[in-house]
């Protein structure tokens, strides 16, 4: 009866949702496939190091992130963003599985010999036509992506740089769309002028602190416009756009938050500018959160992670004084004279590419999105520099010599202060410079990374990539190495794209139960988030966690065992997930599970085996006991374990004489091995009459059942009684069992029904004397709480 309730007032909320409307007055499509069918929301904070998050984390920055760790079972795991450690190539490992797919930002495309940037429309959309040419997978492909660099296959992709504006289907409307988003999400109709007064302030004081700093006044003024669009304008469009994806059952949505990444650019990423915007992003990722988790048309997983960090660098301008083209000009002329040209008054210069220092990328990225802008630079002259944050590249006009190329690493590492310059060989064999003298590539890998890198592992091979790519240039600039400070070639207080531990210090929060492959270096990278995301998405790999163990590991007599009624797997959002009860269970790997309410073969429930379908992706065995028959459906109770079990009985409880159209209920008794005792197992599910349940409880204290002589010690009973520690029934089982929650000392009883709210506890486990119970645990996470009316009990036990 509440289940039914629950059910009428989702539907009546799920009418007045905003999403719903705006899918039905756009015509947009909706996804027809199952309810059953998982979906994924990746979510990317671009450019958060694992190492400010924690520091936010700390500092009470992101409280809902928090919640996730706390609460929602979420876990942290480190990840190396690969190199260069930005954005593009990040994204083609994640989204094609290539990794190094340019070798920077900012590059010299060995076709056209055009410079080219990454957040150029047309330049973005020929690197992806190349990753779609390698015939490998797309991952956003039938799904959405929103603010991201590649449309990553995806049926509709909105702000992305390889894709101008909203996706197709919103480009097609009239031109009243953006208004009707905002009418109809009212939350972000009255935010965003608050939020916008508020970062006006904000950026108004950021101005002047930019001006007593030194900053370029035209730089500081137009930074103010570009950071409210992105920090707030862009993030408050973008969670509108998921909300509806969700509704209309994409099976896959990425999404990009940029308002960290351009702030930590500007301010450095340990700024308390840059950490004000992870308040804002933190609340956005906690409404598409709640949009999840309300009616939705699939079993949808929040996936958040960053792509890379960033340094807190000094631009190499401050640092030496000087620009890095004059740097190079200055060393280039000494070995490349061919290419001089004489001036007017006579004095020998060097025709190079002058280079455009963007310390705001995104600012540059976000503009050529809305207005349809391409930012395409030819240029004609001789020697090119291309460097934008810690990494560049010396494109010479003349074909140098090993040794030249060798000379000019040194004369830049030694006596202009570039902390690390790599060289290419003939045979693709690399020489690195630092202030210190020559290193073998890779052999003396640590010489110039050092030993305490994180990422030491991958680091050389991922340097020999970035230096030997088509595109890259004859010489390799980097902004950090082993004993330098970090600096950046560009005008910028944060900066990544190099190999610094902070900067390729990205993170993945993820849910405990993600199907990850093991790694024996203990970090993630974007391909191992690659390969988990498909699984997901294609049931690959639907046993979680193998729970299947030896019993003979099981000497110290320790069993968890965990009491479920899960509503014959009828989740309170009205979807029939017997995958998500499977995933429940797994969270806390139970030894032995009782489950009450499970289907058979029932047309309701789509005809499954939901007790054995269970047991299969938990790799356990199971014994199935109906109660109840209706022609070929089955209805009842199970016993689920990984441990040697065999059954001793089964039987249907007594009904009272006048209630005859009452339910049957049933019991089933298993013993089962741990370690080298035998316990005895019963699962029950008693009636809902106080009556019924008291002449079902003297049956199983009869000698058919618990005084039976084959029922020795230890001995568990567990199921739903439906009824509280208090009643008649409890205090009678109480006195030849003992209730698991009662024995513990400073116990409060948990309640495990009504699933949200739950005041009462009719989920009971008892115990005989000769067990002891050490934890106690009635989980509430979300999809706990929607998968069944009931929480799950979990005892820890000791035999």
């Amino acid at each position: 009866m509440i289940a039914r309730l629950a059910f009428f007032f989702m539907r009546i909320r799920r009418v007045f949702n905003s999403s719903e409307w705006l899918i039905k007055l756009f015509k947009l499509d909706v996804s027809t496939d199952s309810a059953n069918e998982p979906g994924i929301v990746l979510i990317q904070i671009d450019g958060l190091s694992k190492t400010e998050l924690e520091r936010a984390l700390a500092h009470n920055e992101l409280p809902f992130l928090t919640k996730l760790i706390r609460h929602q079972h979420y876990h942290l795991h480190q990840m190396y963003s690969g190199l260069p450690a930005s954005t593009p190539a990040f994204q083609a490992a994640l989204f094609y599985g290539i990794k190094t797919a340019v070798p920077a930002f900012g590059f010299k495309d060995s076709q056209t010999g055009e410079i080219v940037r990454m957040y150029e429309p047309s330049i973005c959309k020929k690197v992806e036509q190349k990753l779609k040419e390698t015939g490998n997978y797309a991952l956003l492909k039938g799904g959405s992506a929103y603010a991201d660099i590649y449309t990553g296959g995806a049926e509709e992709a909105h702000f992305c740089a390889a894709a101008l504006g909203w996706g197709h289907s919103l480009r097609l409307k009239n031109p009243l769309t953006l208004v009707i988003l905002l009418l109809t999400n009212l939350y972000t109709l009255f935010s965003i002028p608050f939020l916008l007064v508020i970062e006006f302030v904000l950026a108004i004081v950021d101005y002047f602190r930019g001006i007593v700093a030194g900053h370029d006044f035209i730089k500081e003024l137009t930074f103010i416009p570009s950071r409210i669009a992105i920090s707030i304008l862009l993030r408050e469009l973008t969670v509108i756009g998921v909300k509806m994806d969700i509704s209309r059952g994409f099976p896959i949505i990425h999404l990009n938050f940029l308002g960290y990444d351009e702030q930590a650019h500007r301010r450095g990423p340990n700024s308390w500018f840059a950490h004000w915007t992870l308040k804002g992003i933190d609340h956005a990722i906690q409404r598409i959160w709640t949009a999840v988790h309300r009616l939705t048309p699939r079993d949808y997983d929040v996936w958040i992670y960053s792509d890379h960090g960033q340094d807190t660098v000094t631009s190499f301008q401050k640092t030496t004084g000087k620009t890095l083209e004059q740097v190079v000009n200055s060393v280039m002329k000494k070995f490349c004279p061919s290419s001089a040209s004489v001036d007017a008054n006579g004095e020998t210069s060097i025709q190079t590419h002058r280079v455009k220092f963007l310390g705001g990328v995104k600012i540059q990225k976000l503009f050529s999105v809305l207005t349809n802008t391409s930012f395409n630079t030819t240029d004609n002259e001789q020697h090119q520099i291309v460097a934008m944050g810690s990494v560049g590249f010396i494109y010479p006009a003349c074909k140098l010599s090993l040794k030249q190329q060798a000379l000019i690493a040194r004369e830049l590492t030694s006596k202009e202060k570039v902390p690390l310059c790599i060289v290419k060989g003939e045979n693709g064999d690399l020489s690195a410079w630092t202030v210190q003298g020559e290193f073998h590539f890779p052999d003396q890998i640590t010489d110039i990374i050092g030993k305490g890198h994180p990422f030491v592992n991958h680091i050389a091979q991922d340097i020999s990539a970035l230096c030997q790519h088509p595109d890259a240039g004859t010489v390799a600039l980097f902004g950090w190495c082993k004993g330098a400070s970090p600096i950046s070639f560009a005008q910028e207080n944060g900066a990544h794209a190099g190999c610094s531990p902070e900067e390729t210090n990205a993170f993945a929060l993820l849910p405990i139960d993600v199907p990850l492959a093991k790694t024996p270096h203990g970090y993630l990278q974007a391909t191992d988030l690659r390969r988990a995301t498909i699984n997901r998405l294609t049931k690959v790999n639907d046993t979680y966690r193998k729970l299947r163990k030896n019993a003979k590991d099981n000497k110290k007599h320790e069993l968890r065992v965990m009491t479920y009624n899960v509503h014959s797997c009828i989740g309170m959002d009205g979807n029939i997930s017997p995958e998500r009860i499977a995933r429940v269970i797994n969270l806390y790997a139970p030894d032995v599970i009782l489950l009450q309410e499970l289907d058979v073969g029932r047309n309701r429930t789509d005809g499954v085996d939901q007790a054995q379908h269970i047991a299969d992706i938990l790799a356990m065995d199971c014994h199935f006991h109906p109660a109840m028959h209706y022609a070929e459906e089955k209805y009842g109770n199970a016993i689920l374990t990984h441990l040697p079990m065999r059954v001793v009985k089964t039987g249907i409880l007594p009904r009272l004489k006048h209630k005859a159209n009452s339910e049957y209920r049933g019991a089933l008794w298993v013993a089962v091995e741990v370690g080298n005792k035998e316990v005895q197992l019963i699962n029950t599910h008693l009636g809902l009459q106080r009556r019924e349940r008291m002449q079902q409880v003297e049956v199983l204290l009869g000698t058919e059942w618990l005084a039976n002589g084959l029922c020795k010690d230890p001995v568990i009973l567990g199921g739903d009684f439906n009824a509280l520690p208090s009643s008649k029934v409890c205090k009678k089982l109480n006195d030849y069992l003992h209730d698991a929650q009662g024995t513990m000392k400073n116990h409060i009883p948990i309640g495990t029904f009504y699933r949200k709210f739950p005041k009462v506890c009719i989920d009971h486990i008892y115990l005989s004397s000769n067990i002891e119970v050490f934890n106690i645990q009635v989980p509430r996470t979300k999809m706990v709480q929607m998968a069944s009316d009931h929480l799950p009990l979990v005892v820890d036990l000791y035999i």
